[in-house]
């Protein structure tokens, strides 16, 4: 029997990065996460601990520091694709980059009903993420990116029913139709790397995605989780040839109607329990039929079906 090295790749995990844009009097903040890996011909590393082709994980955290001084950081997309090709570049063993960054929100303090200048608070929305993976230079060259947004929750108090599911002897759960509908959406999106990501205005397309995802889930009205996404996705689709599928992974977070008439109270879907487990857990892809081949744009993108 013959022992062979499989896949691998290797980098620097969660680099902490706060980039403040300071060219004017109104400053501007970029609080990242910022994880790396390369994958290439790293063979003699791992059978003979031989690290003359590797790149150190610590040259890559400062990598991303310089970086951001030198060209600041702009949307988090373009960042993640300056990253990639530096480090295929920048060691002769990589093949492939891959850079994922989550993005925390800062938003400006209101001061006499205008955004103060320099200071801040945790804004909220999800967080942005993205994830690029880089296949060689120049001519081969392929690039793919998958952005996305998470922790992103949404509840809307009417407009959702759940009936007419399959039971058995163990089913207890009663039909509804008017429920609580929540849940911390997990949302990503494949840009088609046929349109040229590279040229795409990064920011303008993740604020019209997640506000039109958040539209659709307000305005849809409701027979099931599982339909509420389709539709939200198809919406996206509809309206942005730039993305190629999108995925989702919801929990359903339960909020279930308490029983008030040991009290002599109606409960007219007034009080609830907010239940925070077990959940249940939807997870789904809308694509389209057309859509290019997405090579290893969801390479290590875990939590979808």
């Amino acid at each position: 029997m013959a022992i062979v090295l499989g896949p691998n790749q290797y980098g620097k995990a969660e680099v902490r990065l706060v980039r403040v844009a300071r060219d004017t009097a109104v400053h501007d903040i970029r609080d990242l996460t910022v994880s790396t890996a390369l994958r290439g011909d790293f063979r003699d590393a791992h059978t003979t601990g031989d690290q003359h082709q590797v790149l150190p994980t610590d040259t890559q955290k400062n990598t991303v520091f310089a970086l951001a001084k030198q060209h600041g950081v702009g949307a988090i997309e373009q960042f993640a694709l300056m990253l990639a090709d530096h480090f295929i570049d920048a060691c002769t063993a990589a093949s492939g980059a891959r850079v994922e960054i989550v993005e925390q929100p800062w938003s400006r303090i209101p001061v006499a009903g205008a955004g103060h200048d320099h200071a801040f608070y945790r804004g909220g929305g999800g967080l942005r993420n993205t994830v690029v993976n880089v296949d060689g230079s120049g001519t081969e060259r392929r690039a793919h990116v998958v952005s996305g947004v998470e922790d992103l929750v949404v509840l809307k108090t009417t407009g959702s029913e759940f009936r007419g599911f399959q039971r058995d002897r163990y089913t207890t759960l009663d039909d509804t139709d008017d429920r609580i509908l929540a849940t911390s959406l997990v949302a990503r999106w494949r840009y088609e790397s046929a349109t040229g990501p590279d040229d795409l205005d990064w920011d303008d397309c993740y604020a019209a995605i997640t506000t039109q995802l958040m539209e659709r889930f307000a305005e849809e009205h409701s027979f099931a989780l599982q339909q509420t996404l389709a539709a939200m996705g198809a919406a996206v689709l509809r309206s942005r040839p730039e993305v190629a599928e999108i995925k989702f992974s919801a929990p359903n977070k339960h909020h279930f109607a308490v029983d008030l008439e040991p009290f002599g109270l109606t409960n007219a879907n007034e009080v609830f329990y907010a239940a925070d487990r077990p959940y249940g857990l939807i997870e789904t892809s809308v694509l389209r039929d057309d859509a290019s081949d997405p090579g290893r744009a969801w390479h290590a993108i875990p939590g979808f079906c």
